[in-house]
């Protein structure tokens, strides 16, 4: 054991990004060196992340949760986690990493199809070499030209596969130099032989060999060359597409694939140390379309579908979808390009059971104390007059409501055991709280902003309470929660005004009939780019076995989206979380009576008459009579409106990328902040996000995990 007092380290808030700091930081290399206390508002841990277990054991989630294949830090510290969590088969079902996790390699977008209709455009990723996560195999890191050599080299193959052209011959084995590939362009330019099928396919293969050579070849015979490539393929298949929607697709991958290649050309991001962030200020459709992308392309269900997977509608406005151009190019690379194993992964159970519960068990065991019930009301900032010459600003108290008391000073217990896996509860274990049959009575909402009653305050004072602070709360709370900086300090001043937040909603429905009954003859999909309120939905059935029923469900459906903001006025009266969640209610009504049918057509006896009777409601036993009938069985499923200021989600506007503050920042000198609202390195509302953020913090503060250890962190 190291010698010396430990450093407190605080860490405020237990989604992805603080579990990680606190998981970073008291690994056993550092010897006890920090002592770690999370302090969380409510029962359980998760942050958006957050599930619970209902009746019949049902996983009730804030909305659907998938991991994506390129996450190699998230999927890194997990499988750290479950060996070192070391459960024994015999007793558990989730034992490894891969008992979590299943590849989910089916995904769709929902496509209007030339019938008039919606038609689901389905595709199966295939496995990609590696796992998620594989210790000492980092991916290999792309640069930008690697990037748009592959994007090219996709394009390549699905203009051949749909035999828009034939395959070029394969080059020699002689390695091709800057002047054999442009007197190869030059040569198909003079002879204008772009109109034969074989040399634009071999025309794509140069132009993705030209982008990745070190030696630039001039950006004038480039553009040159991309536009005629363009235009000849738009020759090829504008003539062609109508009625004929495969190949209809396959050009509105091609158009938004060579305008990004004349984007990057003409901005010259190759050459800019930028890189990517160079165009951040723009919204991604509205730079596409300043580089030549059609209106099909840019409203295409490829299109639609990578907005609706970033939830990004400014102020959750379907007709406002914004996202900086450079953050979502560079997602959808790593996505396509860098996934390992799956392009998606989904879990086989809740976020809670997979990812919070062995997290809080491994930390447990470390001697991290976790404070449950403890609401952050405000971080105070030393008065600058106090501070003596050179000496950086600090936080010195943080102040908190206390939600509840446990019982004899206890610490909380939070989970519960089902069918021998540790979980989070839906709802608070009553009988641990002092006074907590009367708490229940009045209906106290631990987790809901609007919730304001407490038993009492706590002031926790540095020197005292804490060194260290890790502030890792979700974005759209820290104008609530730390009102001291926002006041006093420009930066994070800025950073509330432009660095937006945007509430979701999300639906799960539990059906008597499978899916092919329902309709859908495609394989288990997540599927995005749907009409709205509703755009994405996920085909969680797998998870039936996982749940408690008498009867198992045929089918299980998670559907979310963004959902429409109101003014912040509105958002202060007392009763607009439960308005709020009947506004979804009413919402996923009318969803299942008028649109869900385009996807399942047997779910509906005629347009707009949805069969309620296929839900199943967990209260009722077979044999008995329905609880209800009609419409009203909705009301047996679970639904959720997303509006608390630590549920909201983190957009990525345009021009508002520069205004995130770093893990990194040494502004207050026992400060660190993490999630995914911070400046992280993948600044995108996700898991990868805010793991990274939280690692980012450690480093902060321990000086470990090195930068260079941070899968995909650019650092200088």
């Amino acid at each position: 054991m190291r010698q010396g007092k430990p450093i407190h380290v605080v860490v405020i808030g237990g989604g992805c990004a603080g579990i990680t700091a606190a998981f970073e930081l008291t690994r056993p290399e550092h010897q006890g060196r920090y002592r770690v206390t999370v302090y969380q508002l409510g029962w359980r841990l998760g942050g958006k992340g957050a599930s619970g277990r209902g009746p019949a054991e049902r996983i009730q989630e804030h909305g659907l949760h998938l991991w994506m294949g390129y996450y190699e830090n998230a999927f890194r510290l997990l499988r750290e986690c479950y060996a070192e969590l070391g459960r024994e088969p015999a007793t558990s079902r989730l034992t490894d990493w891969r008992d979590a996790f299943s590849p989910a390699h089916f995904i769709g977008a929902a496509d209007w199809a030339s019938g008039e209709r919606w038609s689901p455009w389905t595709v199966h990723f295939p496995a990609f070499e590696g796992l998620p996560g594989d210790p000492g195999r980092a991916p290999p890191l792309l640069t930008l030209a690697d990037y748009l050599k592959r994007c090219l080299e996709l394009l390549r193959t699905l203009v051949v596969t749909a035999r828009v052209t034939a395959p070029a011959p394969e080059p020699s084995a002689r390695p091709e130099t800057a002047e054999t590939l442009r007197e190869a362009m030059r040569r198909l330019l003079k002879y204008g032989a772009l109109a034969t099928g074989t040399a634009l396919s071999e025309a794509l293969r140069l132009l993705g060999a030209a982008l990745g050579t070190p030696q630039r070849l001039p950006e004038s015979l480039l553009l040159r060359f991309q536009e005629e490539v363009a235009a000849a393929l738009r020759v090829q298949l504008e003539q062609r597409i109508d009625g004929d929607d495969e190949l209809r697709r396959v050009w509105e991958i091609a158009d938004l694939v060579l305008a990004i290649v004349r984007g990057v050309l003409r901005f010259r991001l190759l050459t800019d140390p930028r890189g990517l962030d160079a165009i951040n200020d723009y919204d991604c459709r509205e730079w596409l379309r300043l580089n030549g992308a059609s209106e099909r392309s840019l409203n295409s269900a490829f299109t639609r579908a990578l907005y609706d997977l970033a939830f990004a509608y400014e102020q959750g406005d379907p007709e406002r979808p914004r996202i900086a151009a450079g953050q979502a190019l560079r997602a959808s690379f790593r996505s396509f390009f860098t996934y390992r194993g799956a392009f998606f992964w989904k879990m086989r159970g809740s976020m809670g059971d997979v990812v919070f519960a062995p997290y809080y068990e491994v930390l447990k065991r470390r001697g991290v104390r976790f404070e449950f019930f403890h609401r952050l009301e405000n971080v105070r900032r030393v008065d600058p007059a106090r501070l003596a010459p050179g000496e950086r600003p600090y936080l010195e108290a943080l102040d908190f409501d206390v939600q509840a008391e446990v019982k004899d000073g206890g610490e909380y217990q939070p989970l519960v055991d089902v069918r021998g896996l540790p979980c989070w509860p839906a709802v608070p274990d009553w009988r641990q709280l002092v006074d907590g049959e009367r708490l229940e009575q009045e209906a106290w909402k631990f987790e809901s902003h609007w919730e304001r009653r407490k038993t009492g305050t706590r002031t926790l004072r540095v020197g005292q309470d804490f060194d260290l602070v890790v502030l890792a709360v979700g974005g759209g709370a820290v104008r609530h929660a730390c009102r001291d900086l926002v006041e006093a300090d420009s930066r994070w001043r800025d950073m509330v005004e432009h660095v937006k937040t945007v509430p979701t909603q999300a639906v799960q429905l539990w059906l008597s009939a499978s899916m092919r009954e329902l309709g859908w003859h495609e394989a288990p999909i997540n599927l995005s780019g749907f009409i709205t309120p509703f755009d994405t939905w996920a085909d969680m059935t797998a998870l039936a076995p996982e749940e408690g029923w008498a009867r198992p469900p045929q089918a299980i459906a998670y559907f979310c989206s963004a959902l429409p903001d109101v003014p912040e006025a509105e958002q202060e009266r007392p009763a607009f979380p439960d308005e709020q969640h009947e506004r979804v209610r009413r919402n996923a009504v009318r969803f299942l009576r008028r649109d869900l049918c385009h996807l399942w057509p047997r779910a509906c006896r005629s347009p707009g008459e949805f069969r309620w009777e296929l839900l199943m409601d967990p209260h009722e036993r077979p044999g008995e009579p329905p609880r209800a009938t009609g419409e009203a069985r909705f009301a047996s499923q679970y639904w959720t409106a997303n509006v608390n200021p630590t549920d909201r989600y983190t957009l990525s506007l345009p021009g508002s990328l520069r205004f995130r503050i770093s893990p990194l920042d040494n502004t207050y000198d026992n400060l660190t902040v993490a999630g995914d609202w911070t400046d992280c390195g993948i600044n995108l509302g996700c898991v990868e996000a805010a793991v990274m953020s939280g690692r980012l913090a450690a480093h902060a503060v321990a000086g470990v995990p090195r930068l260079e250890d941070i899968v995909g962190y650019d650092h200088p």
